[in-house]
C-alpha cells in the first residue's frame, strides 16, 4: 500500500515538472501558458487514474484536529499523498501534526476552499471527487483553452467564473485578486469577452425586467413597503416618476415602468460600477453585503459579478489619471454621481475554468457549477474570437464599360468586400 501512494505521489511531482517556459513571479490562472501547463496536469492525473485512482476519505476525518491520533488520521494522509499534498515520506505515525495540517491548507487552497488545515464538508466532498472527474475537468479546460478566441493584451482583467474570482494582469503578472460573486447556477453568468470603458461612482441601478417581473412585483404582492424601503423608485414615459400605491400590482404582468435605485451605500451596486459594454448587459460592481464574500460557495447573483474591493480595482483600472484611490473615496462620500472614463479601455474576459494548473505546479479545481464540462458546454462556455468589423461600404458609383455591340451601355456597380 505505501509503495503505491508513493507511485502516486511520484507521477503527480515529476509529471508537474516537465519543461516549460520559466515561470514567472505571479502568472495569472488564465494567460498564454495555461493551456500548455493544464496539459501537463491531464497527464498526471491520468497516470493516477490508470493506477486506480485516491483512496476514498471516511467522513470521520471531519472530527479530526491538531494532534488526533489514530486509523482516520492515516487515511488522510494516504489521500493526501495521492494527491502530492504531502510527501509520501509522511505516511508514517497515526498524529495529525502541523505537517498534515498545512497539507490539507495547500489541498483547501488548490480547490478554492479557506484554508483553515481541518476537514470540513466541502473539503471532504472534493477529497471524494472521483479522479475521473477531475480528469474530465482538466479536459474540458483544455478544449476551451484551444479554442480560445481571446487577445492576452499588455493588461486585461479575467472574471473566473466557477473560482468566484477575478485577476487584474499586466505584463504577464497579477497585480491584484478579488474575490467575486457571480450568477447563480439558475441566473448564470456568461462566458464574454468586452473592454472595461469607465468607471462609475454612486451609480443607479436599473432593474432588469426580468428581475422586475421575477423578483420585485411578487415582493411588492407582499410587501407594499418595499420599494420605498429599498430607495427604488418607479419610472415611466418621459422620465416621469409614478408612485407605486397607483399600481395594481396584484394584476400586473407586463409593467408599463422601469425600476431604479438610487444612489447610496445600500444601492445594489454598491457605490462603484465597472462600465464593460456587452450584448449580456452585464458588469462587475460593489455590493452592500460584504457578508457573501465570507462564504466558500459564492454564486449568489443574477448574473453580474460582484467584486471584493472593488475599489482598489478600480483604482487600478485609472491608474496613470488622476482618479487615485484616495480620489475615487473622496467623490464617493460626496455622494455624486460621476462617469470617469479610463483613457484606453482595458479588455476583460469572463471564462469558465474548473481545472488548470498555474505556474507553480500546483493544479487547480473548481466545481463545475453550471454542468458545462461536457462535449457540449464546452462548446457554449469558449470564448469566441472575435468578429471583424464589417469595413465601411460607399455608395455604388456607376462605371461605364464599352459600348456593347447593341449600342447599349452596360453599368456595373462596385462595392466594398466583406
Amino acid at each position: 500500500m505505501f509503495a503505491r501512494f508513493c507511485i502516486l505521489a511520484t507521477a503527480v511531482a515529476t509529471l508537474t515538472t516537465v519543461a516549460m517556459p520559466p515561470a514567472r513571479a505571479d502568472e495569472p490562472g488564465y494567460g498564454p501558458n495555461t493551456y500548455e501547463r493544464t496539459l501537463q496536469a491531464l497527464a498526471a492525473h491520468e497516470k493516477i487514474a490508470s493506477q486506480g485512482g485516491w483512496p476514498k476519505t471516511p467522513g470521520s476525518v471531519t472530527a479530526l484536529k491538531l494532534d488526533s491520533q489514530g486509523p482516520d488520521v492515516v487515511a488522510l494522509k494516504q489521500r493526501l499523498i495521492a494527491s502530492g499534498d504531502l510527501p509520501a515520506a509522511a505516511l508514517p505515525g497515526e498524529v495529525y501534526d502541523a505537517t498534515v495540517v498545512e497539507a490539507v491548507k495547500r489541498f483547501q487552497r488548490r480547490h478554492g476552499l479557506s484554508d483553515l488545515g481541518t476537514v470540513g464538508r466541502l473539503t471532504l466532498k472534493a477529497m471524494n471527487t472521483p479522479v475521473e472527474t477531475r480528469v474530465n475537468q482538466l479536459t474540458a479546460t483544455l478544449g476551451r483553452l484551444k479554442g480560445n478566441g481571446f487577445n492576452f493584451a499588455h493588461r486585461y482583467v479575467v472574471v473566473n467564473i466557477p473560482g468566484a474570482s477575478v485577476e487584474a494582469v499586466e505584463d504577464g503578472q497579477v497585480r491584484r485578486r478579488h474575490l467575486a460573486i457571480v450568477g447563480r447556477p439558475d441566473r448564470p453568468s456568461p462566458v464574454l469577452q468586452a473592454n472595461i470603458t469607465s468607471v462609475n461612482l454612486n451609480p443607479y441601478w436599473t432593474a432588469p425586467m426580468s428581475i422586475v417581473k421575477a423578483d420585485i412585483i411578487p415582493r411588492m404582492r407582499k410587501e407594499p413597503g418595499f420599494l420605498a424601503r429599498a430607495n427604488m423608485k418607479l419610472i415611466g414615459a418621459e422620465n416621469r416618476e409614478i408612485d407605486p400605491a397607483s399600481v395594481d400590482w396584484a394584476t400586473l404582468v407586463n409593467p408599463y415602468f422601469y425600476v431604479r435605485q438610487e444612489p447610496g451605500p445600500t444601492n445594489s451596486l454598491g457605490q462603484l460600477k465597472i462600465d464593460m459594454p456587452n450584448g449580456e448587459a452585464v458588469y462587475m460592481h460593489d455590493t452592500p453585503k460584504k457578508v457573501l464574500f465570507r462564504s466558500d460557495l459564492r454564486f449568489n447573483s443574477s448574473g453580474c459579478a460582484r467584486i471584493e474591493g472593488v475599489r482598489d480595482l478600480a483604482a487600478w483600472l485609472l491608474e496613470g489619471s488622476e482618479w487615485s484611490r484616495q480620489a475615487i473615496e473622496d467623490s464617493i462620500a460626496k455622494g455624486e454621481r460621476k462617469n470617469v472614463q479610463l483613457r484606453k479601455s482595458t479588455p476583460v474576459a469572463w471564462v469558465y475554468l474548473t481545472g488548470w494548473q498555474g505556474a507553480d505546479g500546483q493544479t487547480q479545481f473548481r466545481d463545475d457549477i453550471y454542468g458545462l464540462d461536457n462535449p457540449v458546454g464546452v462548446v457554449l462556455s469558449t470564448i469566441q474570437p472575435r468578429k471583424p468589423r464589417p469595413k465601411a461600404i460607399s455608395a455604388p458609383q456607376p462605371v461605364v464599360s464599352p459600348v456593347t455591340a447593341i449600342g447599349t451601355p452596360h453599368f456595373t456597380t462596385r462595392t466594398a468586400s466583406n
